[in-house]
């Protein structure tokens, strides 16, 4: 049997709009209880690892997934990626990219480093929170997680 999991969702997303439209679909989705929003890729380190701003942090305490933007500041998502994959901590957590890149070096780039899922964001609104509800509902209500 899984521990409890305080955190469901990890979602690091330096654009305000987008992290505000993520969070909105998820709560409308009642998905959105455990979520942790951070806006960098340095935030999102700091927070897995609990180190700087979160050094107090209980570092049993492990999303379900990651959802991930690539393009951010201080440290990429490929960064955040290649640092949770090399980690013996993060490297089995779920992380699904989920950015305005459709560049194919960045889809070759994330799966190479072991991204579980790329997806490009949709423009449109309907679009877009249609597939963040999807996410969320696969990652937390169907996928099974190994327990830490």
């Amino acid at each position: 049997m899984n521990k409890p999991i305080d955190v469901e969702i990890l979602l690091v997303e330096d654009n305000a709009r987008d992290a505000e439209m993520t969070l909105r679909t998820l709560r409308k989705g009642n998905l959105a209880n455990k979520v942790v929003h951070v806006r960098d890729g340095q935030q999102a380190v700091d927070w897995l690892f609990c180190e700087g701003e979160f050094e107090d942090r209980d570092p049993g305490l492990r999303p379900k997934f990651v959802l991930l933007d690539l393009k951010m500041p201080k440290l990429d998502g490929l960064d955040v990626l290649r640092i949770m994959r090399g980690d013996e901590r993060t490297r089995r957590i779920p992380v699904v990219v989920m950015t305005s890149s459709n560049e194919q070096r960045d889809i070759v780039d994330s799966y190479d480093l072991g991204v579980n899922s790329y997806i490009v964001k949709p423009v449109e609104f309907e679009s877009f929170s249609s597939a963040v509800l999807q996410l969320g509902q696969f990652w937390l209500l169907v996928n099974q997680v190994p327990e830490y």
